[in-house]
Parts: structure tokens; C-alpha cells; sequence
């Protein structure tokens, strides 16, 4: 990735456009947070419902500052543990972010990605960046620039830096006076933020507060099944698999192997690699999916495997 091509990437970001860039997770589809006009882009490009809320992306502590109603002594708790990282926060907003980019809610969605060409973008920008995943709304999550390409063609520029290192979207956590609240898992678990400040094991709340939160979510065009018992027993001609373990790789017509250790990382990392590469792929008509036991980093994958499968299980 070269610094004129990030230049070009900012300068865009400037003057309004918008810009799908790497992160950790996925791509991002990203504009000038402070912007209404250019966060409207985001919304329009990805087909996206005006109830759901982006995340904003900050290259330093300064910027979150100036993003806040007030001050919170466990976000810095946090930052110094997790940031940059795949971490989003929910926290009172300022009145200097949009009401568009928080969908008319109070409160915003912060975090600071643990990407160099992401963060060196933020700051030759000289703005927050609001950015969803880089894909049309509810579609699969992009990992590689050509992902973005498939769905977006569109955008203004597309800054390609390679495959994402993490591969599924951030960890969000809303802070309550008691601790915090999981919005959306990933791969920062509840275990590894018990280790900073305490969970609120209250009832989440029921507004969208967080992008994410709908029931179908990072779907294919093609049907999609997490195996079980039943459907193991449909016809696999035209089916493929994406396998974890290798113990139902039999008799699919196409397999894709997510891991070579039995590594739920490794899963998180390929899953919507493999989901693109069978949606793209002609002999295949339905895509499975071996779901891993949910613990852990497993939480975050069957929660995506979940919304994926939402709108084709019967």
C-alpha cells in the first residue's frame, strides 16, 4: 500500500466522498463523520435503513474527546487494553456528530482499528470516519478489496491493502452504571473485558443501539444451512460445505476447510472468504456450514452463522 494511494484515499474523504478501506475486521465504506451530506453516501451506496446506526473510527484519543458528551474514566480502562482493536464502544454523543450517523440515537458507536493503513487514513483526513462493513446492507461482510468490488463498484475509491487479519466485525459493548452490555460479540470476548470493568448481565436493551443487531445479517444469495442432523440428510450434489472439523466433509460437491488446527480464530478469519468464493461459484446451490461450540471466539461465529442462515431456514 503505497502513501499516494492513502493521500488520494483522504483527500477523497475531504472533500466528501466516500472511500471503502481496510481494517482488522472487514473492509469499512467509509466518510467524514462530521459530514451529514457524505454520511448520507454511506447509506444510499449500501442500501442501508436510516434506523441503523454507524460506527465512527478514530485514530487517536483526542478525536474521541471531542465525539463525547462527557468523559468516562473506564473508556480509557478500555482503550488502554483494547484499542486499537476490534472493540466498539456505545457511548453519549456530542452534538457534534450527526444525528444521521447515530440513526437520531443519543449515543455512538467508537473504536479505534488496529490497521495502519486505516488509522494513517483517519489521520491525513484530519476527521473521524463513520464506516459499516464495505458491502450492500445484510449482505455478506467483505474481507478483501475484491469483495468490496463485487457489491460496490461504486464507491468513490477502494484502498486494497490485502486480506483482514481478524475477519468478522468488532465487539460492541454499551457501558451501564453497573459495567458493560454485549450488543454484538466478536473476537473480544466477555471473559476478556470481566478482566477490566464487570458485566452487566441485565436485559439488553431493545433499541438498534448498535449496527448488527437484526435477526438476518451477512447472508448469500444462495441458501444457506448451519448443519444439523436433518438437513445432513438433503441431497449434496449441488451443495457445498464449509468445514471446521472434517467430520461432515462426505459426499459435498464442493468443501472449504476454515481452519488446519480446529482454531476458532481461523474460523472467524476465512468464514466470509469462504462464504463469497460459494456464492460466486456456479456448481453450488446450497452452502452449509459446520457450527463450532459456542464458547469464546464460538459465540461470535454461530451469532453470524445465525443471521446468515435467518432468511433461509425453514
Amino acid at each position: 500500500m503505497s502513501s499516494s494511494n492513502i493521500d488520494k484515499a483522504a483527500q477523497l474523504i475531504k472533500d466528501g466522498k466516500v472511500v471503502a478501506f481496510p481494517t482488522e475486521t472487514v473492509y469499512g465504506l467509509g466518510a467524514n463523520a462530521l459530514n451529514p451530506e457524505a454520511v448520507a453516501k454511506i447509506f444510499e451506496l449500501k442500501e442501508r435503513p436510516s434506523f441503523d446506526p454507524l460506527i465512527v473510527h478514530i485514530a487517536d484519543l483526542a478525536q474521541l474527546k471531542t465525539l463525547l458528551k462527557e468523559q468516562d474514566i473506564r473508556v480509557n480502562k478500555l482503550a488502554d487494553k483494547f484499542w486499537p482493536g476490534p472493540l466498539t464502544i456505545i457511548l453519549p454523543k456530542s452534538e457534534l456528530v450527526p444525528d444521521i450517523v447515530t440513526s437520531g440515537l443519543p449515543t455512538v458507536g467508537v473504536r479505534m482499528p488496529a490497521n495502519d493503513v486505516a488509522l494513517e487514513l483517519i489521520r491525513i483526513s484530519e476527521c473521524p470516519i463513520a464506516a459499516p462493513s464495505a458491502n450492500k446492507f445484510g449482505r455478506i461482510s467483505p474481507t478483501k478489496a475484491e469483495h468490496v468490488k463485487k457489491q460496490l463498484a461504486e464507491a468513490d475509491y477502494i484502498l486494497d491493502a490485502g486480506k483482514t487479519t481478524v475477519g468478522i466485525e468488532s465487539t460492541i459493548i454499551k457501558l451501564t452504571t453497573k459495567g458493560f452490555k454485549i450488543l454484538r460479540n466478536g473476537v473480544i470476548t466477555k471473559d476478556d473485558l470481566e478482566k477490566v470493568i464487570p458485566f452487566d448481565g441485565t436485559s439488553i436493551d431493545q433499541d438498534l443501539a448498535a449496527p448488527g443487531m437484526l435477526n438476518s445479517h451477512y447472508s448469500p444469495k444462495k441458501s444457506f444451512l448451519i448443519v444439523n442432523s436433518n438437513n445432513l440428510k438433503l441431497d449434496k450434489s449441488k451443495a457445498a460445505l464449509i468445514s471446521f472439523s472434517g467430520q461432515f466433509d462426505k459426499n459435498f460437491k464442493k468443501v472449504i476447510s476454515v481452519s488446519k488446527t480446529n482454531d476458532p480464530k481461523e474460523y472467524a478469519v476465512n468464514i466470509f472468504e469462504a462464504m463469497h468464493t460459494l456464492e460466486d461459484d456456479d456448481e453450488v446451490q446450497i452452502i452449509f456450514a459446520e457450527p463450532v461450540v459456542e464458547e469464546g471466539i464460538g459465540i461470535a461465529i454461530m451469532e453470524k452463522l445465525r443471521k446468515a442462515e435467518f432468511n433461509w431456514k425453514k
